[in-house]
């Protein structure tokens, strides 16, 4: 959107730049590239499989704030749900975007120092192993196991630990790559020195 200032310039009024649209597109390819990436942790529980493609939504939200992390998540889960026909597998990486994400980036955007970074992620990681265990016993039990008997089982040793160590290693990763480019996709005015 646009906006006619009285000197008769027009005057972008987008929350987000076309720099950053095109940044947060191309986080968009590669996190459903890396959503594709199966790895699993937990030898009891094989078929929870670790990918990393909340790693650049989460740099994003660093960037550009938790909206922007939100949306890069949720659009790469979508591209992987239409890919694959799985729209419930997707229906539950938006609400890990949303849970690990908003957060982390929600903190970090009030406290822009490595300390917030660390509060946030942690935050994050709380959250969002919270909310597997919310989405499992919800939709999961609605589209996937039929009933909790099947799931609940499974919650402590196998769910919770996963979570964790998933949400661990994409704080780790984050912090990396974040580290790493924060400079060249941040906005200039909102640029710290030294993190």
């Amino acid at each position: 959107m646009s906006q006619v200032t009285t000197a008769g310039a027009i005057k972008n009024t987008n929350r987000w730049s076309t720099r950053q649209l095109v940044t947060m597109a191309l986080m968009c390819a590669i996190a459903a590239l890396f959503s594709f990436v199966q790895i699993p942790i937990l030898p009891a529980a094989p078929f929870l499989t670790y990918d990393p493609s909340l790693m650049p939504a989460m740099v994003c939200g660093f960037a550009f704030g938790p909206g922007a992390g939100f949306a890069v998540g949720a659009v790469a889960a979508v591209i992987h749900g239409l890919i694959l026909g799985e729209w419930v597998g997707s229906l539950m990486n938006i609400c890990a975007t949303l849970f690990f994400v908003v957060p982390a980036a929600a903190i970090y955007a009030r406290k822009h120092t490595f300390a917030g970074a660390i509060a946030g992620l942690l935050v994050g990681c709380v959250i969002a192993t919270a909310g597997a265990v919310l989405t499992n016993l919800t939709i999961g039990v609605w589209f996937w196991y039929g009933s909790a008997d099947a799931i609940m089982p499974l919650m402590l040793p196998a769910v919770v630990p996963f979570n964790l160590i998933k949400t661990v290693l994409n704080s780790a990763l984050t912090l990396i790559v974040y580290k790493a480019i924060s400079n060249l996709i941040t906005p200039k005015k909102d640029q710290v020195k030294g993190r």
